[in-house]
């Protein structure tokens, strides 16, 4: 077989190479800002599902995360460690296991809060939304 037959193995004719690519340099932009919160993006993500659910069973967590339970147990020991999640075993079915923010995890919500605007800030989204927002209001 000649050299074109395997054309669509090379590294830049993959869809999900640059998609991958841009997500890494994404999460790597929010760390000097999570940094200062002492999260990483896996950490970060699964607190802001708790400061909306405040509870959850480990499973709902994970499925709204897209995370197994191997890459899951680690982040919540490690956020139970820091005080802003609890784990406990569910009183209806033992096999459950349900993370409930702390009051300390709340309280972190108040720094968090300006971390998506200064990631909006950092992307340029923050521009494009109020050009988005100018034009509307000029066809309305």
């Amino acid at each position: 077989m000649d050299d074109l037959t395997y054309d669509n193995l090379k590294l830049e004719n993959q869809l999900c190479f640059p998609l991958y690519a841009c997500a890494k340099e994404l999460i790597r932009a929010y760390k000097p800002h999570l940094d200062k919160l002492d999260l990483t993006y896996t950490q970060y993500i699964a607190m802001m599902v708790l400061w909306e659910k405040k509870s959850c069973n480990v499973k709902t967590l994970g499925s709204l995360l897209f995370l197994d339970s191997g890459t899951l147990t680690p982040l919540l020991k490690k956020l139970e460690t820091k005080g802003y999640v609890e784990r406990k075993r569910s009183k209806e079915d033992e096999r459950a296991l349900i993370v409930t923010i702390t009051q300390e995890g709340e309280k972190l919500k108040e720094y968090a809060v300006f971390v998506p605007e200064k990631m909006g800030q950092c992307v340029g989204l923050e521009a494009m939304m109020n050009d988005e927002k100018t034009r509307c209001h000029n066809f309305l």
